[in-house]
């Protein structure tokens, strides 16, 4: 059976720990065709038992986080969940941040202040793709 872009489902685990922000990234992601938002959270903890629990197609992470921190996650998850893609929106885009999270398992490291856009763009793809 061929998997058509219109028939393939990509599922999203968002941690963040701003409530509006996270709320709008969950509206934004469930406007889109295909995409399912497959859980949430706020803390490192809730983060990693729900990214094992759902076993996402992607994950968007913040670093900051309640009681703890998204590389944390990253480096927990990641390894154990190695076909989900890690996607860091962050208000903190240093180049000493970005090394830091690809070396740690993220594919995609963004500025939540001027890249938010582009993580449309990149789950679009991932929804387009066979599983």
């Amino acid at each position: 059976m061929q998997i058509t872009p219109s028939d393939a489902r990509t599922n999203v685990f968002i941690v963040e720990d701003s409530v509006s922000i996270r709320e709008r990234l969950a509206g934004m992601l469930e406007g889109m065709e295909g995409v399912t938002v497959v859980g949430q959270a706020d803390t490192p903890a809730g983060a990693v038992e729900g990214i094992l629990r759902t076993r996402p197609d992607s994950v968007l992470l913040d670093i900051q986080l309640i009681g703890g921190s998204g590389l944390d996650v990253l480096r927990i998850a990641h390894p154990q969940v190695p076909s989900a893609v890690f996607i860091v929106l962050t208000n903190h885009p240093s180049p000493q941040y970005r090394r830091i999270c690809m070396e740690a398992g993220a594919a995609y490291f963004f500025d939540k202040n001027s890249e938010i856009a582009k993580v449309r763009e990149v789950i679009a793809g991932l929804g387009a793709k066979p599983h």
